[in-house]
């Protein structure tokens, strides 16, 4: 097939004689590190209701809901959920075939996504906030674009883009109306808006595509799949960059799950099913590092960046190197140090960990978990200590976004509902 030229704005070349990795000395060899004791910063909550001479509660649970808003459109799971850029708006999507368009400040549906015929698994604004995608089991990207330029509340249909056999996840570049989509016939897409245009399918992967972004410069797109490679794409091509694969003893991860770039696009930290974390160097392409905290076999659902300044007087920032946050099927969420490849506090949910997300700027010391155990719990990774816990679903949480500029915490549950939370 032939590509369309990517504009260059979006995937200009970096300037020649950038240091080739700010982060990681070249001289560093593959360290395993393993949890050297770092015990639970969040005790499991324990109902304070007593029984009775016979054994049996003296009183009924009350499910706790500190929720702020709710939506319970969606008849099923709730698989999908993100948010806009700037309105108060959240696209989910779901096991009935359907995303929605709601208000998270009122809870009311906007728009109904339609033209589905299975589960809708992924949903993403754009960029700017004008257009929106939902990705299905069914193989379809459907767009949908904003109508009139003072309104936020009313959309229209768009077009709808075919390729993939069934879509794991959706990406749009960080600048440009370009889209990323990853599927499970081992595919990676890449369109042009409005127009629909393809302009790339990368090959090269073996099993589903589980995972991937664009670099945050915008120049670059990492990819992993569930038979535990890694390709780092230059979008203009189809031919990769690198690859990396579990032939590598090294890198052997019986699959990725997971995996999140640093701010600078210079490094990818992946996630996989043994319960591994690996650290690449996109400059290199090689592995720089291994951090072992999660246990083995449990998978590495959630990898997340964050950016640290000192907690206080006498608690020292880490050095440039950077903060990483990684979130397992085990309950815990690791916090890493780069610089040292050292644990730097473990926080612990009461089931597996489903998603990781970070405030922006100036609060982006704080990260929001979600998790199966049925809550979302906002922590100062500075020092792992729980800021607040989010309460309100009956099933597990399986996706989480933040909205309104990070103020906000939205959910998807697997009990149908979505509900929002102040994160603080």
């Amino acid at each position: 097939m032939a590509s369309e030229r990517v504009e260059d704005e979006h995937f200009e070349e970096g300037a020649e004689g950038e240091e080739d990795d700010q982060f990681i000395d070249p001289n560093d060899v593959l360290i395993e590190l393993g949890d050297e004791g770092d015990h639970a910063m969040y005790e499991e909550y324990e109902g304070e209701g007593g029984m009775d001479g016979e054994g049996m509660p003296e009183e009924e649970i009350v499910w706790e809901d500190n929720s702020t808003q709710h939506f319970p459109n969606h008849k099923g799971s709730v698989f999908a959920v993100s948010t806009h850029p700037s309105a108060p708006l959240a696209a989910s999507g779901g096991e009935d075939d359907l995303g929605y368009i709601w208000d998270i400040m009122t809870g009311d549906e906007l728009v109904k996504l339609t033209g589905h015929t299975d589960s809708v698994t992924s949903t993403a604004f754009s960029a700017d906030g004008e257009l929106v995608a939902t990705g299905g089991m069914d193989g379809k990207v459907r767009i949908w674009r904003r109508v009139g330029k003072e309104d936020y509340r009313t959309w229209e249909f768009l077009t709808e883009l075919s390729g993939p056999d069934e879509v794991m996840w959706l990406r749009w570049h960080p600048k440009g109306n370009v889209l990323l989509a990853g599927s499970n016939d081992t595919t990676v897409w890449l369109w042009q808006l409005p127009s629909g245009n393809t302009m790339q399918v990368f090959a090269g992967h073996m099993g589903p595509v589980t995972c991937g972004d664009f670099t945050p410069d915008g120049k670059r797109i990492v990819t992993a799949d569930g038979d535990g490679t890694l390709i780092y794409w230059d979008p203009r091509s189809p031919t990769p960059v690198f690859k990396l694969t579990s032939s590598d003893a090294r890198f052997d991860l019986e699959g990725i799950t997971s995996l999140a770039i640093n701010p600078a696009s210079t490094l990818a930290v992946v996630g996989g099913a043994s319960g591994g974390v690996r650290v690449v160097s996109l400059s290199k392409g090689e592995v720089v590092g291994a951090l072992a905290g999660h246990k083995e076999g449990e998978s590495v659902e959630a990898v997340e960046f964050v950016e640290l300044a000192a907690a206080g007087p006498g608690v020292a920032p880490p050095a440039s190197g950077g903060v990483v946050v990684t979130g397992a099927t085990d309950g815990k969420a690791c916090i890493w140090d780069l610089n040292t490849m050292r644990l730097r506090a473990t926080l612990e949910h009461g089931d597996a960990v489903t998603s990781l997300h970070h405030l922006p700027s100036p609060k982006a010391h704080l990260i929001v978990s979600a998790s199966v155990d049925k809550t979302l719990r906002t922590w100062d990774a500075r020092t792992g200590t729980l800021v607040r816990e989010h309460k309100g679903h009956q099933g597990p949480i399986l996706q989480a976004a933040l909205g309104l500029g990070g103020s906000v915490v939205v959910s998807a549950g697997d009990d149908g509902v979505c509900l929002v939370w102040p994160t603080e």
